[in-house]
């Protein structure tokens, strides 16, 4: 069997060492770094010849900088003869463009898969894509992991002294909201939410019994944390007690993290598939998807079904 190696760019370096300690394996050796100018240069230091090569690389922010690294380590593996390529994303850039929602804008979730295609990956290992159908925008396999065992097992460890309710903060996200209420034991609410533009959200009315309730919103990202906190107050303002977040992908722009702060949320739940670098609160937790992902790439490169990490 071909041997399996790991690489990583910047892009969340901590991430990848957990992974690489999960497997019992060291990252390989390259040098991933810029021009003067800003042009990306990386040099594999390794023999990778017939090798499984599992490159670990978020596109999160800055975006097109590490989607630019991505390409270009895939590109220099590529010509270095690699057996397989797999682009392991635990966040996948661009993803919230996956349709055309206005005349005359681009579906930019395609246009990224058709590069990371392009660029001669032939596999993508992914976490939590904010659309599943972006699964069919590849021409390669995708495994579409959820970061929910790793959640669960959180909110299990949890005391709740009343009956327990997952809410949607968003119509599309009453799926996800639904699974993981049923491996909860919990209820289910939605928050009706009307988009006025980009980034920006007016909450209108809670659907379903909240009252007096122990609350844990779930979401795939927290971006501004607009939708989440005005989620959060329209909870409240319904007799909501406690108030929980749980978001997969921590992006955190803007001031999002004063939001969080000023809200009336008790704890939001994150996970480490976006560094979050100096951005900090009492009220963030964040969970790791390390062994959730190593698992998977073990599974990968052994030819074993990864079907059972599909929660």
């Amino acid at each position: 069997m071909a041997k399996l190696i790991g690489f990583s760019g910047n892009a969340n370096l901590q991430l990848a060492h957990e992974i690489a300690d999960h497997l019992g394996l060291p990252l390989g050796a390259a040098d991933v770094s810029r021009f003067a100018d800003g042009e990306v240069f990386v040099q594999i230091f390794e023999n990778v010849r017939g090798a499984d090569v599992f490159v670990i690389q978020p596109t999160c922010p800055p975006v097109d900088h590490h989607l630019m690294e991505l390409l270009i380590m895939v590109d220099a593996l590529k010509r270095a003869s690699a057996l397989r390529i797999t682009a392991v994303l635990p966040y996948y850039g661009y993803a919230r463009q996956d349709r055309k929602v206005q005349p005359r804008v681009p579906i930019s979730a395609k246009l990224v898969a058709d590069l990371i295609t392009a660029a001669g990956v032939n596999r993508v290992l992914t976490l939590d894509l904010h659309a599943g159908q972006i699964q069919g925008f590849f021409n390669i396999p995708v495994d579409h992991l959820y970061a929910t065992p790793v959640q669960l097992e959180y909110f299990k460890q949890q005391t709740w002294q009343d009956e327990t309710v997952v809410v949607s903060p968003d119509a599309g996200g009453v799926e996800r909201a639904r699974a993981f209420a049923k491996r909860l034991g919990a209820s289910l609410a939605v928050v009706d939410k009307r988009r006025v533009g980009p980034n920006e959200a007016q909450i209108m009315h809670v659907v379903g019994e909240v009252e007096g309730k122990d609350i844990i919103i779930i979401d795939d990202i927290v971006d501004t944390a607009g939708t989440l906190t005005k989620a959060s107050k329209a909870l409240r303002d319904q007799g909501a007690r406690r108030i929980y977040a749980s978001c997969t992908h921590a992006v955190l722009s803007g001031q999002a993290i004063d939001r969080i702060e000023a809200s009336p949320i008790d704890e939001v739940v994150v996970t480490n598939t976006i560094p979050l670098g100096e951005k900090s609160s009492k009220k963030l937790t964040v969970l790791s998807v390390a062994s959730l992902l190593g698992e998977a790439i073990k599974r990968i490169h052994n030819e074993e079904s990864v079907s059972s990490l599909f929660v």
